[in-house]
């Protein structure tokens, strides 16, 4: 009886883990594709435009206007865009300075024609409407 019930915990336990993984890698992969679709803009030079598809926190916590000025006293400096490649990208559900919610911060090391190694820091949140849409940039 006991040899029962623990592998049938034990199943249980196992289950959920597998199902808390692929969530997260479903999350990941939407979050990872909404980043890079709005790098295309930032590469691109389209500030105005990846303002408009960022997430509503991203829109709540500067102007459109500030994001431009922000967004053209770096990148151009920086050149052209060459290549891109995620580093690492993380799930998390709470995150300093934010509200509670459904995050995946995602590093890409980057090159552009006036800087060999670069690395972006994209996060990507889940808004209400259920959409991943880019909460915060950071390149260094």
């Amino acid at each position: 009886m006991k040899k029962a019930y623990f592998l049938g915990l034990f199943s249980l336990v196992i289950f959920c883990l597998i199902c808390a993984h692929s969530f997260a890698g479903d999350a990941e992969r939407d979050a990872l594709k909404a980043a890079e679709e709005w790098l295309a803009l930032i590469d691109a030079n389209h500030y105005g435009s990846s303002w408009d598809q960022a997430s509503e926190l991203f829109k709540k916590s500067i102007t459109k206007e500030m994001w431009e000025q922000s967004i053209r006293a770096v990148r151009p400096a920086m050149g052209d865009f060459i290549s891109r490649s995620v580093k690492s990208a993380e799930y998390a559900t709470s995150l300093p300075g934010a509200p509670d919610g459904e995050y995946v911060v995602i590093q890409f090391s980057a090159r552009f024609t006036n800087k060999k190694s670069a690395i972006e820091t994209v996060t990507p949140m889940k808004d209400p409407d259920g959409k991943w849409r880019v909460s915060g940039y950071y390149i260094k």
